[in-house]
Order: C-alpha cells, then sequence, then structure tokens
C-alpha cells in the first residue's frame, strides 16, 4: 500500500481571540506510522487535536501550511469518514447523554454522526451488517443489546471507537484513552490498541507514558505551546527530554516495548 501523508502542519499559530496557545507547530504524519504526542497538562495537546479536527483554526499572519490528507479544507462530516478522533470529551457525553443507547446503536450512529438512532435515519442491509462486524472487532458482539448505562468505562470506550469503525478510517487520534480505567481495564484496552493499529494509523496523544505500547514508531513532544521535539521514538523518548518536558527528572525505563517511570528524583 502507497504510504500517505495523513498531517502536513509548518508554522501553525493558533489560539482563543488574542491568547496564542499554539506556536510554531510543524508536523508530518505519514500512514506507515503510529505517533504519541506527549506532553505535560496545559501543554497544548487539546488545541492540537482541535486543530486537526477543524474545530480551530490557525490565527496568524505567517504563512503557513495546514493539510489533512493532502487537502487544506475540509468538511467536518467527511473528516470524520477519515479520521476517527476519539476523545474523553465524546466519551463522557455519550455517558451523559446517551445512556439509553445500546451497544449496537452507539456503533450504528456513525454512519450520521448522531447521538443516537432516529427514526428519519435510513440504513443499508450493508450497514447493519457492518455493525456487526465492528461489534466482533470490538469483541463486544455478547453486549450488542447492553445500555450504556450498564456498561463499563472501557465497554463504552470500545463502543466509541466503534462507532468510527464504521466508516473504515485511515488512522484514529486517541486522546489518553486509558483515563477511568482500572488496572485490567488498562492492559486490555492497550492490547486492543494494537490490535486497532493493524487496521489504522494510530496517534496517541496523552500525558501517561504507560499508553505508549511497542508499535509506536514515532513521537511528538510538547512543551512550552509548541513540538519541542519530534522523530523516531527511540531517538526521543528519553529520560532527559522527559526530564525537561515535565520540569522534573526522570529516569524513563523500556522493557519489551513498553515504558515506565522507574525513579524521579525532586
Amino acid at each position: 500500500m502507497k504510504t500517505q501523508t495523513i498531517i502536513d502542519f509548518e508554522n501553525i499559530y493558533a489560539g482563543y481571540e488574542l491568547s496564542p496557545v499554539l506556536e510554531d507547530i510543524t508536523l508530518t504524519i505519514h500512514s506507515d506510522e503510529h505517533w504519541v504526542i506527549l506532553g505535560a497538562n496545559g501543554s497544548g495537546k487539546s488545541t492540537l487535536i482541535k486543530l486537526i479536527s477543524n474545530d480551530l483554526y490557525p490565527n496568524t499572519n505567517y504563512p503557513f501550511k495546514k493539510e489533512i490528507f493532502g487537502k487544506d479544507r475540509w468538511s467536518i462530516f467527511e473528516l470524520k469518514k477519515n479520521l476517527g478522533i476519539i476523545t474523553n470529551d465524546l466519551h463522557n457525553y455519550f455517558e451523559n447523554h446517551g445512556n439509553f443507547l445500546t451497544a449496537y446503536e452507539v456503533i450504528l450512529s456513525g454512519y450520521y454522526s448522531t447521538i443516537g438512532i432516529f427514526k428519519h435515519q435510513d440504513f443499508t442491509e450493508q450497514q447493519h451488517t457492518k455493525a456487526l462486524e465492528v461489534l466482533a472487532f470490538l469483541e463486544l458482539s455478547e453486549i450488542k443489546d447492553k445500555k450504556v448505562h450498564q456498561m463499563s468505562t472501557g465497554q463504552l470506550r470500545r463502543c466509541v471507537i466503534g462507532r468510527a469503525l464504521v466508516h473504515n478510517p485511515k488512522a484514529f487520534i486517541l486522546d489518553e484513552p486509558t483515563v477511568g480505567l482500572d488496572i485490567k481495564a488498562q492492559y486490555s484496552f492497550i492490547k486492543f490498541i494494537q490490535k486497532l493499529s493493524k487496521k489504522a494509523s494510530i496517534i496517541l496523544v496523552t500525558h501517561h507514558i504507560e499508553e505508549i505500547f511497542p508499535e509506536i514508531t514515532h513521537t511528538a513532544l510538547m512543551h512550552n505551546k509548541t513540538i519541542f521535539k519530534q522523530g523516531k521514538k527511540e531517538e526521543i523518548l528519553t529520560s532527559k527530554n522527559l526530564s525537561e518536558i515535565f520540569d522534573i527528572e526522570i529516569d524513563l525505563q523500556e522493557e519489551n516495548g513498553r515504558y515506565n517511570i522507574k525513579a524521579i528524583n525532586t
């Protein structure tokens, strides 16, 4: 399969009103790569997701480049078919406003990007079949008719991913995907993301080092409103670099492609 450029950003400045939140963002991600975008709270990670999703636009007098899949203009609905963006805000919205839906309905709702299934919406036989296939891929076939309010956090998070999966997106952006999961559920969910990485490129946005899984090939570190360093994981993910972006001395340990902080000296 031919390699495609997913994200191609150069010299982007963005913010809210007159307050800059992102400065000089330059980032290139290809379809044969899996990335982690790592940074402390307040480093601009959430704003970067909004920039990618077209919920926020550059505001600058400088020349810049902002292309996703080779295009500088997208309708949000069409972009979602190519790029599955899974945030905790979306998860919480389903939890609070879509708790009457079944697992099957959450996934089916992806075709119209709605919170729920409505009478005026028509679904083809192929779409129903695809929704069942997605349930099986998610390993959730046994809870097809289970309501959102009856689900565990991990089950609902998989359903939200399944909602995007009906479109066979080329890439997924996962925003701190194991938040709210206990240790066992975290382990299970990371295994699932590894499975998902065989179907699409993964862009993991997090400050949790333990979420980084072996298939991740590249790292971008966010610090002081910009991308501090980026490149191949082995070169960028170091104790020295992490100590700088988190402003604390970190001893990063790696074993079998998984990372943890062995010791922190204040």
